[in-house]
């Protein structure tokens, strides 16, 4: 991992296509390395969520190079690595496993992100239904210890169909039904770190699963 770190720290200072170009040994090194740690990764959340035993990290691990058409940043390279394992890859609305390795801001996380608005509104309906199952995976204190803010970009109101006398409003609200930890630099250097991400992701797999048994209920 510290050659990870290395590459990403020196592509922050010098992002420009021509460094890249002149460090392609270093980038293909450190992209080796993580593609190994997802394999990793993608074959031990197998054994707790059988949905991604097909996934590779080609399918996982997003590209490099970011998309600057519509970015005021017009820096060519990202300044991370990141792999969503899910059922369906790294494209996909699925609940899912993402881990995000950057200086500064390394963390795990999961969850459904940007889902359509059908299918928010889908996950919202049936967080009502299934309250208090939801609220057994998100209160559990494990799960509230690792992840204590369950979903992204609040609404500021109750979103339109939702039931105005909800007790749990806090749950209905995010457009992001995500959660994160976040992960110090040297986290991933420690001897046994992949153990500990490992069961970070196990105790976030039944909000994943709740989340993609509705994805289920939709598809049909």
């Amino acid at each position: 991992m510290q050659h990870i770190y290395h590459f990403l720290r020196q592509i922050a200072e010098h992002n420009d296509r021509e460094w890249f170009h002149a460090h392609q040994p270093e980038y293909k090194a450190a992209r080796k390395t993580f593609e190994s740690y997802v394999q990793q990764l993608i074959l031990r959340i197998a054994s707790f969520d059988a949905s991604v035993t097909y996934q590779t990290p080609a399918s996982c691990i997003y590209r490099f190079a970011r998309d600057i058409r519509f970015s005021n940043d017009k820096s060519p390279y990202k300044r991370h690595f990141g792999a969503f394992i899910s059922s369906h890859g790294r494209k996909s609305y699925r609940g899912g496993y993402y881990l995000h390795i950057e200086p500064g801001n390394t963390m795990v996380a999961g969850g459904s992100w940007c889902p359509p608005a059908p299918m928010l509104k889908h996950i919202r309906e049936a967080i009502v239904v299934d309250i208090d199952r939801f609220r057994d995976i998100v209160e559990n204190e494990p799960f509230r210890t690792l992840y204590p803010t369950v979903g992204e970009e609040p609404v500021k109101t109750l979103p339109k169909g939702c039931p105005k006398d909800f007790p749990f409003p806090e749950y209905l609200r995010p457009r992001l039904y995500t959660v994160w930890h976040p992960l110090t630099d040297d986290f991933l250097l420690l001897p046994g770190s992949l153990d500990f991400v490992e069961e970070m992701f196990r105790i976030m797999s039944p909000f994943n699963h709740f989340l993609n048994e509705v994805f289920d209920d939709y598809d049909e």
